[in-house]
């Protein structure tokens, strides 16, 4: 059972507590920047995992200006789409109501991660003392805490901490793909500043999966590991802890136990919760 940081309190709370009842994801996203984008994946995610075991969903899209470019953008990187904002009550008799924030608004690039500030006041979403920014509960400062003061009053609330990309970086479909992996590969509570660097690591681990998984797709079929399942349901069912699931990727793809037609079960299955597309290159004579 998945269970979630409420950030209004940094309590764990049971993600949809009702059986089989409709939850509803609402992505709050200002602006198509890259931290708007890094919310609305996390929300994309968030419903994935939901989506697994069970549960129905209903995704909301708010807040948002420029909505098609944000749509463009959210499309490159395989994010599905959200409905447009409704009005904020349960018209449909949801059981839970998830709120995925970002932090609190300010234009991409007008403060770069990292540069120096002329307050010594911190910046909320941004860690403090080393200390990750969704380490205990969220106050009036923090974007989840603006939130409860209004929009998010009796939902949940999951805390998402700004992102960057170096201007200049390629943009192209491998390009959106390895942005996926690299937003998804540390903590949501991270502020991040992705560079070339991050970007052509990630894409690097992308093609070597992609690879692996279309020689792996030729061998005899053997069912995914009861551990391996096991390790994947508890990284992502605790917190959605995606980095930890990538984790357990790098495992297997080394492990001399899992035979390789189990290793293309655990990366297809993986994959419906990471949208990575590591099945894609099956069937396109990678190299054996």
């Amino acid at each position: 059972m998945l269970r979630i940081t409420d950030a209004r309190t940094g309590d764990p709370v049971t993600a949809a507590p009702a059986r089989r009842g409709l939850t509803r994801v609402e992505a709050h996203v200002p602006r198509p920047d890259t931290t708007g984008l890094r919310v609305l994946l996390i929300a994309d995610v968030l419903v994935r995992a939901l989506e697994i075991s069970g549960t129905p969903v209903w995704t909301v899209l708010t807040g948002t200006e420029q909505r098609t470019e944000l749509r463009a953008r959210a499309a490159e990187l395989g994010i599905r789409p959200f409905e447009d904002e409704r009005d904020s009550g349960s018209g449909l008799g949801e059981a839970q109501v998830l709120r995925v924030l970002g932090p609190p608004d300010r234009l991409e690039g007008s403060d770069p991660v990292g540069a120096e500030r002329e307050s010594n006041e911190p910046v909320a979403g941004e860690p403090v003392d080393g200390e990750p920014a969704t380490d205990g509960p969220v106050g009036s400062g923090t974007a989840a805490g603006q939130a409860v003061a209004g929009e998010a009053a009796g939902g949940l609330c999951v805390a998402v901490a700004g992102a960057e990309v170096e201007s200049g970086a390629a943009h192209d479909e491998e390009s959106a793909s390895a942005l996926r992996l690299a937003l998804l590969a540390r903590p949501r509570g991270e502020t991040l500043h992705i560079g070339a660097a991050d970007l052509a690591d990630a894409r690097e681990n992308l093609r070597r999966w992609r690879d692996a998984v279309a020689v792996w797709a030729t061998r005899p079929s053997g069912p995914i590991p009861d551990p391996v399942r096991e390790q994947l349901r508890a990284a992502w069912e605790d917190d959605l802890d995606v980095p930890a699931v990538l984790g357990v990727l790098r495992k297997v793809e080394t492990s001399g136990t899992v035979p390789d037609g189990a290793r293309f079960e655990t990366y297809a299955y993986a994959d419906r919760l990471l949208g990575l597309e590591l099945t894609r290159d099956i069937g396109r004579g990678a190299p054996a």
